[in-house]
């Protein structure tokens, strides 16, 4: 509550510097231990979304710090609550997100007793966090908040774990707040476009990869009128499908699990590699093989908006230590050579990509997810955003959907399982007006299901796709690889998932064929209501190009 004067409480000033950083979402599960800065939420102008579950929370604040560039918020209580948020943080940490997650700490005078709930946030979260700390002083808030802020969003973005002591956040204090953070963009040099300019005018066969965060609409814009003059062959890594439209005719195609193998040829035979804002980590690199380590092959050119990362693993020719952002703007200075002698390579690789993803594969089975993923093309906005979290369901999502721009896709590079459905909800708390679609697999979907209540308590009309094989079926298919035919551990049973939602009060429907399911897509949107449609696809249609038994048969063949 405020005071008349002039005094405010640490957990006050707390707040009040979230709302001067432009914080206008913060999402939490509730705790004693953080009871004071919850009532400092109560008249300012951030909507706080209460969560079933702290992964959940973390997760949508990690969505919401993915589609804007500004940290996304988290409160959670101390101990369990913190360690139940850990996945949010790893998953930011993978995916170069910048994240505040505050704990609710004991009080100052209870340390080193091993009281309720303590934890030494430093060295819990040290290993995964950018930067974990304790605010023991409260007026230092302004400068350590600022300093997350900076923390969080300079360099290769990443999240910040800040603990509260509850005896702390009630302190009455009286300090100036610091200004809000201002974006710390980093530049390439002149000398750095120039040799990149002459590295292409030499070049026979380049390639361009695109990943990692920092990106914004402007800069994947700039980079397509950039492809376009060079006619310059354009891949996205894992995940990051967004960033250039798949109609641009110099797309071609996503390097991510399972690619397409005209692709990875194309990259592997390439005499110049071109690589901005990834890291080209395991999965892109198809476990480190896509380039010799150290010392690529290739001429190899990396974008980076961390320092550290560059030469890490890649020992590239020529490094440029900037955003993204910054780097696509300075691109409108690289001249074209008069001749481009891969001009007619590009058109056939965005040929092959249209081809890779035209028309999909038959499986086993009543339900095809190909052809469903496919068919929502023409039926949803270019503006709608998907969802997924991890497993081989997310193989043919990323196969066949063709992503509408940037800022389309929220999916998880560290390959977290349970993202996808808080992923939506908080996606479509950040955006009502914008259609949002989630596809979980059913072990997938059980781990954060809860937070269907979340999205039918702000009524929140997302639509989640479960799609029910009966089995964690990427370690099945590890399983089956490995071990043909000795399962164990990898089958499920599992619920009605369309009589959940509508135990939530949502709306569900169950599909068992693949006509079925675009009647039952119309209905959930027309429901106005968060909507489940229970996807029952046969085991046996493991991925788009191999069955179970044709996996297992393999194994068993020693093949």
């Amino acid at each position: 509550m405020r005071a008349n004067d002039g005094t405010r409480t640490a957990a006050e000033v707390l707040i009040d510097a979230l709302v001067i950083n432009g914080v206008r979402h913060a999402f939490c599960v509730p705790g004693e231990s953080y009871i004071a800065a919850l009532d400092a939420f109560y008249d300012r102008a951030i909507a706080l979304t209460v969560c079933r579950h702290e992964s959940g929370a973390a997760i949508m604040a990690e969505t919401c710090g993915k589609m804007t560039g500004q940290p996304g918020i988290c409160f959670v209580t101390r101990g369990p609550g913190a360690t139940n948020a850990c996945a949010g943080i790893h998953i930011a940490r993978q995916d170069s997100t910048p994240l505040i997650l505050f704990v609710g700490q004991i009080a100052r005078e209870m340390r080193e007793r091993e009281a309720f709930q303590e934890l030494d946030y430093r060295a819990v979260f040290g290993s995964i966090a950018k930067w974990a700390t304790e605010i023991d002083d409260p007026t230092r808030i302004p400068e350590l908040i600022s300093r997350a802020f900076y923390t969080a969003t300079s360099g290769r973005p990443g999240p910040v774990v800040i603990a509260l002591p509850e005896d702390m956040l009630s302190e009455r204090i009286s300090v100036p707040d610091a200004p809000p953070c201002e974006g710390v963009e980093t530049w390439p040099g002149a000398s750095d476009m120039s040799r990149l300019q002459k590295l292409l005018w030499a070049a026979k066969r380049p390639v361009v990869l695109l990943g990692g965060s920092r990106w914004s609409a402007a800069a994947a814009a700039a980079v397509e009128r950039f492809a376009q003059r060079f006619a310059l062959p354009v891949a996205t890594t894992f995940r990051r499908a967004h960033l250039f439209h798949p109609a641009h005719c110099c797309y071609a195609g996503d390097l991510g699990i399972g690619p397409n193998p005209k692709l990875l040829a194309r990259v592997k035979g390439a005499d110049l590699i071109v690589l901005i804002g990834g890291r080209l980590g395991e999965q892109p690199s198809q476990a480190y093989t896509l380039l010799d380590i150290p010392a690529p092959r290739q001429t190899l050119v990396h974008v980076y908006p961390g320092a550290e990362e560059l030469g890490r693993v890649y020992r590239p020719h020529l490094a440029i230590n900037a955003t993204p952002t910054a780097f696509a703007a300075a691109l409108e200075g690289v001249e074209p050579p008069a001749v481009l002698p891969w001009r007619e390579e590009t058109a056939i690789a965005h040929a092959d990509f249209l081809a890779w993803t035209d028309k999909p594969t038959p499986v086993p089975g009543a339900v095809n997810l190909g052809e469903i993923i496919a068919g929502l093309r023409e039926k949803i906005p270019a503006d709608a955003v998907i969802c997924n979290g991890a497993g081989n369901f997310s193989v043919w999502v990323h196969r066949y959907w063709r992503y509408g721009g940037y800022g389309t896709q929220l999916a998880p590079i560290s390959g977290s399982m349970g993202y996808g459905v808080p992923a939506a909800v908080g996606m479509k708390r950040l955006a009502p007006g914008r259609t949002v679609i989630a596809f979980a697999g059913d072990g997938d979907f059980l781990m954060t299901g809860q937070e269907f209540a979340t999205a039918v308590q702000y009524d929140l009309p997302v639509i989640i796709v479960v799609v029910d094989n009966a089995m964690y079926g990427t370690i099945r298919m590890h399983q089956e690889r490995h071990y043909p035919g000795r399962v164990v551990a990898t089958g499920l049973v599992n619920p009605d998932f369309a009589a959940y939602a509508r135990a939530f009060g949502g709306f569900g429907a169950t599909v068992e064929k693949t006509a079925d399911f675009f009647p039952a897509f119309e209905a959930a949107r027309k429901s106005g209501k968060p909507a489940i449609l229970h996807v029952k696809v046969d085991p046996e249609a493991l991925t788009p190009a191999m069955s179970l038994s044709a996996i297992r048969e393999k194994a068993q063949a020693g093949g």
